[in-house]
């Protein structure tokens, strides 16, 4: 290719991956559900859009090194002390039974429909176990399962990949060599690569933890290190030992995420948006290599395949796996509808099929597009049913508002009390022990020491937390803490404005979501409450107290606006209005220390 070809083609794919993710946005669907259609149609209509062209023989070993990053990022997000009890059990049966089943049932299913001969149909089987966390996590994201379902369905995700990858790998290599006996060969070499690879990634945890703890990186050196050590350390364990390196670089990111002695620190969203562009970029390359002339005769029995899996294996494999455990019917069900592929199963099609294809293996052309339209008939179906289904189920977590509500003063535990009297769910953190002993004192749930250092670290997001409001007299805490844990709560994080002659460090001059208007600061309200001002929550079609200040409304359904700097909600039918009272306790209390 020349050139200007090269040029127009990688332009051409990065324009695509981001906008169809923009419209995916737009249309509130997986962004799956656009990037694959129009990556197939960009490889069909346009020549330019071919990466197998643009990038030769370094098209393969970079998709590998992609999802290695995105698993990377996915095992940053996975809490050990989360998994426990039935969980834990549920998650490892989801992995080694799970894989067996449908591993088993789908080589049968595709000798079966495709007509593949024995060896294709072992590789696709194969190839078909996986899941994946770049699939799963948005879906969840959208679908808002219960807390204890979605780390069931995340971990799976995130640990089955780099396991599918490594035994579609010697499956493969067992297919080429074909001589006939090599199941227990598979099974050992799959064992060795595990260990292979879980090798990898404790010496790329060592290496992570020397880079942090005695050269002390800042936090963009600390991130492009990162960034560096996972891509070098999975390169390497991919040469040692093919498709090593994906479990290297999850349990490098299970290190990070979870031992006390790595203190990284760079921030998650780096990985989260590296994650999402290399999301875009691969499926628009991958699905460009399907042609229409491949699908024209293996779409019809490629989707009875698809229609098997969703419909018959993955039940099977949820009902075996949750099988004695306290996991609700409706929890076991949703399992059951839940096991979209993903970018490693596009990945590994894409890498193995053309040298079966090479080496005469009957059945191996049909291999990548039938790959494909099982990875769009599951996203598709999984995203258009599964809010549906968890409905339907009953798993889904309350849409009522869930605040955290960051500081301890007298003010803001009747901030508190006025909220769950609206019927909220409140939760509550302070770092000082008297404060967070009046928080108990007034019966409302009390969030862990370590919460607040978690979530700002970037090591865990705040489950179950709608939104976040920083309310402390500390302004400086407040401005970075909201800016650091933005993104990680399904709302917005809001703080109190600094006063005008405030002599902070960062918080006069750091912007965001500003609560209640510029007047109403910290001393501000502090000085109305000692002056006997009380917090309220009343219907809005009650007459107001005089000289109030609306501070919240909390809808019908439980959803919570909180007026904003320049930005006051209005009032409707059905409405509590949380406000600002003066003189509603009465004036100045007794023993308040205001």
């Amino acid at each position: 290719m020349t050139t200007d070809q090269v040029l127009i083609g990688v332009g051409l794919i990065l324009l695509l991956a981001v906008g169809s993710q923009i419209l995916a946005g737009r249309l509130r669907v997986p962004a799956l559900i656009v990037l694959l259609p129009v990556g197939f149609a960009a490889g069909a209509l346009i020549d330019d859009v071919n990466p197998e062209q643009l990038l030769g023989a370094a098209f393969s070993p970079l998709v590998s090194l992609a999802v290695a990053v995105i698993l990377y990022d996915a095992g940053l997000g996975l809490d050990l002390a989360l998994l426990k009890g039935h969980t834990r059990r549920v998650v490892v049966r989801l992995i080694w039974i799970g894989v067996l089943i449908t591993w088993l049932l789908g080589t049968l299913l595709a000798a079966a429909l495709l007509g593949m001969s024995q060896r294709a149909a072992v590789m696709i089987g194969a190839i078909l176990v996986v899941s994946g966390p770049t699939v799963v996590g948005p879906l969840l994201s959208f679908v808002r399962p219960k807390d204890r379902l979605q780390r069931i369905l995340i971990w799976e995700g995130s640990l089955i990949d780099p396991i599918g990858g490594i035994l579609g790998a010697l499956v493969f290599h067992a297919v080429v060599a074909s001589t006939g006996h090599h199941f227990g060969t598979v099974v050992g070499g799959f064992l060795a690569s595990v260990g292979f690879g879980a090798a990898g990634g404790v010496i790329g945890a060592a290496l992570l933890w020397a880079l942090f703890r005695v050269l002390r990186l800042g936090e963009v050196l600390g991130t492009t290190a990162q960034l560096a050590a996972v891509i070098g350390v999975a390169a390497l364990c991919d040469v040692l030992r093919g498709d090593t390196g994906l479990i290297a670089a999850v349990v490098m990111g299970l290190a990070v995420a979870n031992l006390p002695g790595i203190d990284v620190p760079a921030r998650r969203p780096f990985f989260e948006t590296l994650a999402s562009l290399i999301l875009g970029l691969l499926f628009i390359s991958i699905s460009a290599t399907v042609t229409p002339h491949s699908l024209r005769h293996v779409w019809l029995p490629a989707l009875g395949l698809a229609v098997v899996l969703v419909l018959v294996v993955r039940p099977l494999v949820a009902a075996v796996s949750t099988l004695g455990t306290d996991l609700t019917r409706g929890e076991r069900g949703f399992i059951g509808w839940m096991a979209p592929r993903g970018i490693v199963a596009a990945a590994t099609a894409s890498t193995f099929s053309a040298t079966l294809v090479a080496k005469g293996i009957g059945g191996a052309s049909e291999i990548l597009p039938a790959t494909f339209v099982v990875i769009v008939t599951t996203v598709t179906l999984y995203g258009l049913t599964a809010s549906l289904a968890a409905r339907r189920l009953g798993v889904v977590r309350p849409s009522r508002s869930r605040p955290l509500l960051v500081g301890g003063d007298p003010w803001v535990v009747d901030l508190g009390v006025a909220l769950r009297s609206a019927g909220l769910e409140v939760l509550m953190w302070s770092g000082e022990e008297e404060q967070r002993e009046h928080i108990r004192q007034a019966g409302i749930e009390l969030a862990p020491g370590e919460l607040l250092a978690a979530a700002t670290g970037g090591a865990a997001e705040l489950e179950g937390i709608t939104a976040v409001y920083f309310l402390t007299a500390e302004d400086d805490f407040n401005a970075l803490a909201a800016v650091i844990l933005r993104g990680t709560v399904e709302e917005t994080v809001h703080r109190l404005n600094a006063p005008p002659d405030s002599h902070g460090v960062v918080a006069p001059f750091i912007g965001g979501e500003i609560l209640f208007g510029a007047d109403l600061t910290w001393p501000a309200l502090a000085r109305k409450y000692a002056d006997g001002a009380a917090v309220l929550a009343q219907p809005a079609g009650d007459s107001l107290p005089p000289d109030c200040e609306l501070l919240f409304l909390v809808r019908p359904d439980g959803r919570l606006d909180p007026v904003m700097e320049g930005s006051t909600p209005l009032p409707g039918p059905g409405d509590t209005v949380v406000l600002l009272a003066p003189g509603g306790r009465g004036g100045r209390p007794e023993g308040d220390g205001l």
